[in-house]
């Protein structure tokens, strides 16, 4: 945070033999301070620890009421043309590597997260499209197994039906009978046919 400024030349050549703050008699208290401040009893520019001229606000704060208070003419806006405010400069300490390491190991944590949840995503979305490939593969399968069966059912009841009719031209002269004689087998084959298809499909039913 800025407390102080860097004093322009208008103000040190004020402060100097002959200038302007001179006519004002200022305190020795506050010359004084101003002084140093400005590098008159401290010579030698820029030091070590920083710029030289550096004049807190407090000493310019104090030369302003000194000067309302002597009704003065001279403004301190006046006395500051030239001058900057000096902000130093942040020194950022140095860093734990402790901290440094385990930062690093939480980044790293972290990642491997993001990166299980991301796969774990895409293996659950491909268990899904491989679950409804496998639904639509046993549909396909019960169909196909369907209409074998009522295939085969057809072709068990019609071959029932014709070799009883052909095989009981033997007993019976008349067409009627033996078309009724056909029919009886066809229809205790077919409640045959039935009946089994019936347990079967309770049997794939259970399984499922």
């Amino acid at each position: 945070m800025a407390s102080c400024l860097v004093a322009g030349d208008r103000l040190v050549r004020a402060l100097g033999s002959g200038g302007e703050l001179e006519p004002e008699q200022l305190p020795r208290k506050l010359r004084a301070e101003l002084e140093a401040a400005l590098g008159k009893k401290h010579k030698g520019g820029d030091g070590p620890s920083g710029p030289a001229r550096l004049v807190s606000f407090r000493l310019l704060r104090d030369l302003h009421q000194y000067l309302r208070e002597k009704d003065s003419t001279l403004y301190l806006h006046e006395l500051l043309e030239g001058s900057e405010i000096y902000i130093p400069e942040v020194v950022k300490p140095p860093r734990n590597p402790e901290l440094v390491a385990r930062l690093e190991k939480i980044k790293i944590h972290l990642a491997n997260e993001e990166y299980k949840r991301i796969t774990r995503n895409v293996t659950c979305q491909d268990s899904r499209h491989g679950g409804i490939l496998s639904d639509l593969g046993k549909q396909v399968r019960s169909v196909k197994a369907l209409i074998i069966t009522i295939f085969n059912f057809i072709v068990t009841v019609a071959a029932a039906f014709v070799c009883t009719y052909l095989g009981s031209q033997y007993v019976f002269t008349e067409m009627a009978s033996r078309v009724l004689a056909a029919l009886i087998v066809a229809s205790v084959v077919g409640l045959a046919e039935l009946y089994v298809m019936v347990r079967a499909m309770e049997g794939e039913l259970g399984e499922i």
